[in-house]
């Protein structure tokens, strides 16, 4: 059982306290207290556990300050939506808000591989207004004899460029928990130029230490990767691994799947997915049309695979896209023949905007008029 209360009732109110109290009067119960803070509303949420099916709701309700009680009616307990009972009101993190409702491009550097090329990736988002990017420095890859990543030795000058070209937050992998560690103590040692969400791959979907990791920390949001052959459920149900950590501030990606009816693409493109992932959990959902199709391949109608794939993605409600470019992809050290390249930056923009628009053009007529 999930208790909501009203955006004006604090989480050390006399009034939270007194429903805490009246919670555990039910034998075998027990409270967690969370705090999810959007950009224009904050919600605190009471989470009732243990035998709750024979708890009534209306004692609960009957608090002045309780906007409503929901009970529990799937297994994604943190991250549902419960029937229409959780509002998914998103996250902020370093000045950028992120939820059902939002839109933003993460274009960069699948793998930081020079300076040179960070700098010129970042100045070409600048350029363009976008102040979002992803920007690799751990990459687990299939071979162990394929470049691995720059590692530590280059998140503080990552850092210092993104601050310089107005970044205002970076995507990054990590494949381990010491690597949450080394970003931290980069960001402090450089004076926090930017804000990094943590990346977990579609390789650590199912990482559960990891995934219990990122999830202690509330510092740095998560982007967390479906796994490559898992079902959308077990994909779900790791991201519970994160929020049940008490980290909340979560994106899900859908990157493609790995299975025999992907050719010609990489992977199986699951974008289809999209609305289902809104309705069933309170997560912005990411794309990532790159590692979907994994390659440039070009349709006859002169556009390229990985901006159909895109739109196809944003037309069903995307509200991130996290997409490869490269200033030189022929140097790049990690899927290079797949990056788009910055001189075609400005018509990806222009492309996924115009999908956006229709997106809500779609909205917009589905949505009934108020009398």
């Amino acid at each position: 059982m999930i208790i909501v209360m009203k955006a004006d009732v604090s989480s050390d109110s006399d009034e939270i306290r007194r429903i805490i109290d009246l919670a555990a009067s039910f034998p075998g119960v027990s409270t967690e207290l969370h705090e999810i803070q959007g950009s224009t509303r904050s919600l605190t949420e009471i989470y009732l556990l243990g035998s709750t099916g024979v708890i009534p709701t209306a004692p609960f309700e009957e608090f002045a300050g309780v906007e409503r009680v929901v009970r529990v009616t799937e297994k994604y307990r943190s991250i549902g939506r419960h029937g229409s009972g959780i509002e998914a009101v998103g996250f902020e993190y370093n000045g950028v808000h992120f939820s059902q409702e939002t839109f933003h491009l993460f274009p960069g550097l699948c793998a930081v591989d020079t300076r040179e090329n960070v700098e010129a990736m970042f100045r070409a988002l600048q350029e363009h207004g976008i102040e979002t990017a992803r920007a690799g420095a751990y990459k687990p890859r299939t071979s162990p004899y394929d470049f691995q990543g720059r590692g530590a030795e280059c998140l503080p000058s990552v850092f210092e460029l993104a601050g310089k070209y107005g970044i205002k937050i970076v995507s990054m992998e990590v494949t381990h928990e010491s690597h949450i560690d080394e970003i931290q103590s980069a960001l402090v040692s450089t004076g926090h130029p930017t804000g990094v969400m943590l990346q977990i791959g579609t390789r650590n979907a199912q990482n559960f230490e990891l995934l219990k990791a990122v999830g202690q920390q509330t510092d740095l949001p998560v982007l967390f990767k479906r796994g490559m052959g898992i079902t959308l459920s077990e994909s779900l149900n790791a991201c519970e691994y994160v929020a049940s950590g008490g980290n909340r501030r979560i994106v899900f990606c859908l990157r493609g799947m790995k299975t025999n009816l992907g050719d010609p693409h990489r992977n199986f493109v699951d974008f289809g997915l999209v609305p289902a992932v809104r309705r069933l959990t309170r997560l912005p959902v990411c794309i990532d049309p790159s590692h979907s199709v994994g390659s440039r391949a070009v349709a006859p109608d002169g556009l390229l695979d990985v901006f159909h794939v895109t739109a196809q993605g944003i037309i069903a409600g995307a509200n991130i896209v996290l997409v490869d470019f490269h200033p030189n992809p022929e140097e790049a050290l990690c899927d290079g023949p797949q990056a788009l390249l910055v001189s075609e930056l400005a018509g990806f923009i222009e492309d996924a905007r115009i999908t956006r628009r229709a997106y809500e053009a779609r909205v917009e007529r589905a949505t009934p008029a108020a009398p």
